[in-house]
């Protein structure tokens, strides 16, 4: 709004609805003719000759302009009395209550006989109906409190002439830079076709808001002479801390080619050392740039990789030297490639963003600009949208944009580092985020071996099944059709077969798993056409992409674990995602097969938290009885069946086991009667009735659930047992769905959070051991509350032994760890 230069009011203490109103009021006092706005019931009681409501239309509905006639057709009275209307009927989009059981025909008749709210009452023993004038006496507080919520005071000390309230010139530099940081990239080319358009007009208001926006002071030195590097391996060796940035030819760091790096010592001062390698033209025809590069860009000097290590490493693998940086993991793998293995990473900056408002954004230019309204310079500016190779770039246009990178990084280093502090975040970030880093990094440079031939022997077996279901669907249909168009097989199913339809879309009838699985029992097409996309998505994903993605040098697949993507904590994985592999289908636990030890002395190992997030339930939720189900070393979904259903243990069936189970893991999803009444198909009134037992039997997590949401309504966010905070922005929503939903986040992430801060303290204090005892033995990948491992089967005991005891200690609780190891051939066998 700002940088369109539209107006904008705030007055603290007041609300919008107030302001607007006096504003109002102010401009009819000067014969100004207004229009307000709104789809709110109780702005029509400002309406007036002058004063009109403007109220948009919803779902294609045609606008409104609401006048004083306009007003009385809708109320029956006027605008001076539509607020005792409200106090009576209440308005429920707005939270006003009104009196229950009245609505706008008993209400009206009420304001047009005695005006208002206050001389009904003075009246009341006046008023015929007995039952109305019951509700009325009931709920006498209720109507007065509705009607002072609905009441617009229009005396706010508003300070502006309304004369003055005009959109003026927008700021456009202002808006490219909001533009680029929300990738709003055609909103982006179409203002700065305006602008060019535009430019005689622009040229002085955007020169003013640039230097606004980007006034530091800086000296960016580029490194361009062996007397100068000698200089700098000083500077380098002696400092305490500094911050380091590479820039390199791939956003894949395992992958990526060396160009430069940068490095800041202190604030405003940063330096760029450019490293000698391949030209963007001699990758024998691999690369997508066959310019010959520029004479410019070339560097006068840079250092080998070679050079580089030799001179850098014991600085870069000294833990005592910090080390800070913007998603510091990349550039440490970065740096491995070539031999340097950093030690004593302090800081990341991108995930202190992210532990601070894990909604927000965390890329280097939106944090600039969030907190030290500078404007950096992008990576797409400098290589014009990627069409130039960082190669050919004059090497004084990388330097200042690297050397740009490092310094902003090291001022926001001192900005988040103390907001950390008032958050209460630091252990968060200093005994778990932080170490993490570099256990994440090992453990990606690492990678896994996978095996090819059976990969490949599964795909083919995988192709005969999926034709075989093609010509089974085929026959089903009774004709040939595409399977995998999803117009021509609603075609086939709604039409020519006649299912019930169940979703419209714009192009048609859905088809996708929820609306077949809804279908599942009404033909026989539908359990073959689920089985298809199932097989057919596993063979394209998994089977026939994991040997795509193998690194050529390593011959292992390297996935990446990000730290700052789930808002709950948890790590995610991509490139591949190694964590979505399905389990519960025998073919998806196959793929599991193919993951394998890197060497014939060495064995898969699996360590896996048992009903992790039962047990932070159950220490949170501070619930006795499932503390002690889980302490004396029972089957916890049978004693939560025994416990719901009444009755002794021995006595539950599989089937009631089942929804114990159901319950149990929906609860710490804020699970509704509907939703478990869907889960466990069952009528919602049995579910309803499931879910108060359950709550009778366990009352701390009933405590604990009413809790957590008035905590997030209040703070605007929940938090787990280490201090990490998801902030719940819908909490207070007035629309109950998205309310609701809100809810259930609340609900979930103070034990999921927990949860995934635990198996992180496990991984950390893992990775040290084996570091301590110089085990050979390797971790390799996390999936949720699962570690694995590749083991030299000289360590199998040793390391089985310290993998059940750190991660049953990583986290002390209430009630006793629990965790399965396995070992084996390959992943499989061993979880």
């Amino acid at each position: 709004i700002r940088a369109f230069n539209l107006p904008l009011l705030e007055y603290p203490g007041f609300e919008a609805d107030d302001v607007m109103g006096t504003l109002a009021r102010i401009a009819e006092q000067q014969n100004i003719l207004t229009y307000l706005v709104t789809s709110d019931k109780d702005f029509l009681q400002l309406v007036s000759p002058l004063i009109k409501v403007y109220r948009p239309g919803k779902q294609g509905d045609d606008d409104e302009i609401l006048d004083e006639s306009g007003v009385i057709e809708k109320f029956g009275v006027g605008p001076e009395r539509v607020i005792d209307i409200l106090a009576l009927t209440g308005d429920s989009s707005d939270n006003v209550p009104g009196v229950p059981g009245v609505g706008p025909k008993s209400a009206e008749p009420l304001v047009q006989l005695y005006g208002t709210v206050e001389n009904i009452y003075d009246h009341l023993e006046d008023i015929k109906q007995a039952g109305l004038r019951e509700k009325l006496r009931k709920n006498r507080e209720l109507a007065f409190l509705s009607k002072q919520l609905v009441t617009i005071h229009t005396q706010v000390p508003v300070t502006e002439n309304v004369h003055e309230l005009k959109a003026r010139p927008k700021d456009t530099v202002r808006l490219l830079q909001f533009y680029r940081e929300l990738e709003f990239k055609s909103l982006a080319r179409r203002l700065e076709e305006v602008s060019a358009a535009a430019a005689p007009m622009e040229t002085n208001s955007a020169a003013v808001v640039h230097s606004d926006i980007k006034t530091s002071a800086h000296s960016y030195i580029v490194i361009d002479s062996e007397s100068a590097y000698k200089d700098f391996t000083r500077i380098f060796r002696a400092a305490p801390l500094f911050v380091f940035d590479t820039e390199t030819t791939s956003a894949d760091p395992l992958r990526a080619e060396l160009v430069g790096l940068s490095f800041c010592f202190a604030p405003h001062t940063a330096y760029y050392l450019p490293v000698s390698g391949a030209s963007a033209v001699d990758q024998g025809g691999g690369t997508l740039f066959d310019t010959a590069p520029d004479p410019a860009s070339r560097a006068s000097f840079a250092v080998t990789p070679e050079q580089l290590a030799k001179d850098l490493k014991s600085v870069f693998e000294d833990e005592r030297i910090k080390k800070f940086g913007q998603n510091i993991k990349y550039d440490m793998l970065v740096l491995m490639q070539i031999g340097i293995f950093p030690r004593g990473i302090a800081f990341d900056t991108m995930i202190a963003s992210y532990l601070l408002r894990s909604d927000g954004k965390h890329s280097l230019d939106a944090l600039a600009a969030e907190h030290l309204n500078y404007r950096m310079v992008s990576f797409d500016e400098l290589t014009e949208n990627g069409r130039k190779d960082i190669r050919t770039i004059p090497v004084h246009e990388v330097g200042a944009y690297s050397a740009e990178d490092a310094d902003i990084t090291f001022q926001l280093g001192d900005i988040l580092h103390n907001r950390m502090g008032v958050a209460g975040m630091r252990p968060l970030c200093d005994d778990i985020e932080f170490p993490l880093i570099s256990v994440l990094a090992t453990m990606e440079h690492t990678g896994v071996r996978i095996d090819v031939p059976f990969l490949a022997s599964m795909s083919k077996q995988l192709e005969q099944q999926l034709t075989g279901l093609i010509h089974a669907i085929h026959e089903e249909a009774g004709e040939q059709f595409n399977i995998n168009s999803t117009q021509q097989l609603a075609a086939i199913l709604f039409d020519k077969l006649n299912l019930r339809k169940v979703r419209k879309t714009k192009t048609g009838y859905s088809t996708d798993v929820s609306v077949l699985e809804s279908l599942q029992g009404e033909h026989p097409i539908i359990d073959r056409i689920l089985e298809y996309r199932q097989l057919s998505k596993l063979k394209s994903t998994y089977v026939d992409a994991l040997p795509r993605l193998i690194h050529p040098g390593t011959r292992r697949l390297h996935t990446s674990f990000n730290q700052a993507v789930a808002a709950t904590g948890r790590l995610s994985s991509s490139d591949p995602n190694l964590q979505n592999i399905p389990i519960r289908t025998e073919v998806g636990r196959s793929i599991r097969k193919a993951f394998i030890p890197g060497s014939p002395d060495m064995l898969i190992l699996s360590a896996d938290y048992s009903q992790i997030e039962l047990r932070v339930m159950a220490h949170i939720a501070d619930d006795a009885g499932l503390q002690e189900a889980f302490k004396a070393g029972e089957d916890i979904h049978t004693s939560t069946a025994a416990r719901v259903f009444g009755i002794p243990a021995a006595e539950v069936t599989k089937e009631m086991r089942r929804k114990a189970k159901e319950v149990n893991f929906g609860i710490m999803y804020g699970i509704g009667a509907y939703g478990l009444a869907t889960r466990l198909e069952i009528p919602q009134t049995d579910a309803k009735d499931i879910i108060a037992r359950y709550f009778e039997r366990f009352p701390g997590v009933n405590n604990y659930i009413a809790k957590t949401i008035a905590q997030a309504r209040h703070d605007g966010y929940v938090s787990t047992l280490s201090g990490r905070r998801r902030y719940i922005a819908d909490i207070n929503n007035k629309n109950a769905n998205i309310r609701g939903n809100a809810e259930r986040q609340a609900i979930n992430m103070p034990i999921q959070g927990t949860a995934a801060d635990m198996i992180k303290r496990a991984m950390i204090d893992i990775q040290r051991e084996f570091e301590s005892k110089k085990l050979r033995s390797r971790m390799l990948l996390q999936v949720h509350d699962e570690l694995v491992f590749e083991v030299h089967k000289k360590e199998v005991e040793d390391v089985r032994q310290t993998v059940l005891h750190l991660m049953k200690s990583a986290f002390p609780l209430s009630v006793p760890l629990e965790v399965e190891v396995g070992i084996g051939e390959n992943w499989l066998e061993a979880h």
